[in-house]
């Protein structure tokens, strides 16, 4: 399962945006203001995370067990199915039921979370227990889980994008493998795609922004923008990378038979978490996807083998073929905590120690978090499940940057492709400026 819903959690962390910005008055976000218990001494933390089902849950508890059983001082009281909504509640209102160390799902907000002093500066632990992030995670990891210097979270497990696809349909075409740049991807996708009347028997992939993961960010991946300057002002009406990889999409949305055909066609299929997800019934033949949906096709039986590989890259970057879009699961401790030494214990194990990592990779098949982990001999995985861990140690695997105003920007770009695949926007140079200028508008006055 994957540690985040992003469709789902992408709509809640744009509704959270707001009321975190009620945090800076009531955080301080510093370290030093709660960090003056003794770890040694009888405690009892509390820890808030996201996971609800049963295996997760489970999971959960065996983490933390496993923490307990180094730290028998400590004792945690650990509670599920927190959403970002009930979290951020809780680290305003602090007090003696708020949660010393949360999860979240939610990347997006990581900005927020530390301009804000939500969750304190990790920095002066790492130092303390001379833990380098830089050497400890995974790149793309260690650049979401900061924000202007302050590392407020730091990550727990991953989720890494690839590329499934229909093998038996691939034979059937004559196609002897996947996919490595965006023309043969093209090339491909039509391959795969028979018309029937107006609609399809089968679909080489659905490249609709509306699809299931294809939003502008996973595509854009694939392709390394900036987003940002170093003066902290939106790139995307600068940075080639944007252009290209919306001018694509779109290329492809009109060589598969056009949006609206596009779109009549998606709404007939079944929901992302379903067994009937389009890609378990062989109605899409290639699906852009997290590490999580191996395990739920496969427990969909379906009646072809599945593939999975890299997402195709842009034809002048092939030698970066293999790298893909990052996100996944933070972890922090919450700024009201008077309990914040014990509270990087429990945050330190969780993230830092190889082990316990893997045993958690293991147990809810995400992407492990620490370059260790990784390597790890004991991870217990399908082989195809490699791509993903390959994927996320790439040095040219990216993420989208954290911004004060957390996800806004990206619901702002993702707007700004909606419009264009369908044609409603025409000039997609002057949507852009249009667009790179909201984002600084937006950004300015969440500061």
């Amino acid at each position: 399962m994957p540690t985040r819903i992003p469709e789902t959690a992408r709509k809640a962390a744009f509704a959270l945006t707001a009321s975190l910005a009620l945090l800076a008055t009531a955080c301080t976000g510093q370290a030093s203001s709660g960090a003056d218990d003794d770890a040694s001494k009888e405690t009892t933390l509390t820890f808030w995370h996201a996971w609800s089902a049963p295996g997760e849950v489970k999971a959960v508890k065996d983490l933390v067990a496993g923490f307990e059983k180094g730290h028998p001082d400590i004792r945690v009281n650990v509670v599920g199915n927190m959403t970002d909504d009930k979290i951020n509640q809780a680290l305003r209102a602090g007090g003696s039921k708020a949660p010393d160390v949360i999860s979240s799902f939610t990347t997006n907000n990581v900005g927020r979370f530390c301009s804000s002093g939500a969750l304190v500066d990790l920095n002066p632990f790492f130092e303390k227990a001379d833990i380098d992030p830089e050497t400890t995670f995974p790149k793309a990891m260690n650049q979401y889980t900061q924000f202007e210097g302050d590392r407020c979270a730091v990550p727990l497990l991953g989720d890494a994008y690839g590329l499934y696809y229909n093998r038996t349909a691939f034979e059937k075409a004559g196609i002897s493998g996947p996919p490595r740049t965006w023309s043969e991807f093209e090339t491909v996708a039509k391959k795969l795609t028979i018309p029937q009347g107006d609609t399809y028997e089968q679909l080489g992939f659905m490249p609709n922004y509306h699809g299931w993961e294809t939003t502008t960010e996973h595509y854009l991946g694939q392709f390394s923008p900036t987003y940002f300057d170093q003066d902290g002002r939106s790139t995307v009406a600068t940075d080639p990378a944007v252009e290209a990889g919306l001018v694509l999409q779109k290329k492809l949305v009109d060589s598969l038979g056009g949006y609206r055909k596009l779109e009549r066609y998606r709404a007939g299929l079944g929901d992302e978490w379903g067994p009937k997800h389009p890609f378990h019934t062989g109605q899409v033949a290639m699906q852009l996807d997290g590490e999580w949906r191996l395990g739920m096709a496969l427990d969909a039986k379906p009646d072809f083998e599945i593939g999975v590989a890299p997402l195709p890259v842009p034809d002048d970057q092939a030698d970066q073929y293999g790298k893909g879009y990052i996100t996944g699961t933070i972890a922090g401790i919450a700024a009201t905590s008077r309990k914040q030494n014990a509270a990087w214990e429990l945050v330190k194990y969780m993230t830092t120690d190889t082990d316990a990592v893997v045993d958690f990779s293991n147990a809810i098949h995400n992407v492990p978090s620490t370059l260790a982990a990784l390597k790890s001999p004991e991870l217990k995985y399908d082989p195809r499940f490699k791509t993903f861990l390959d994927i996320a140690a790439h040095p040219n695997s990216s993420t989208s940057p954290a911004s004060v105003n957390g996800g806004v920007y990206l619901s702002t770009l993702q707007q700004l492709g909606f419009d264009y695949e369908s044609g409603k926007l025409k000039d997609l140079k002057d949507g852009l400026r249009k667009t790179a200028a909201q984002i600084d508008t937006d950004i300015a006055q969440a500061k």
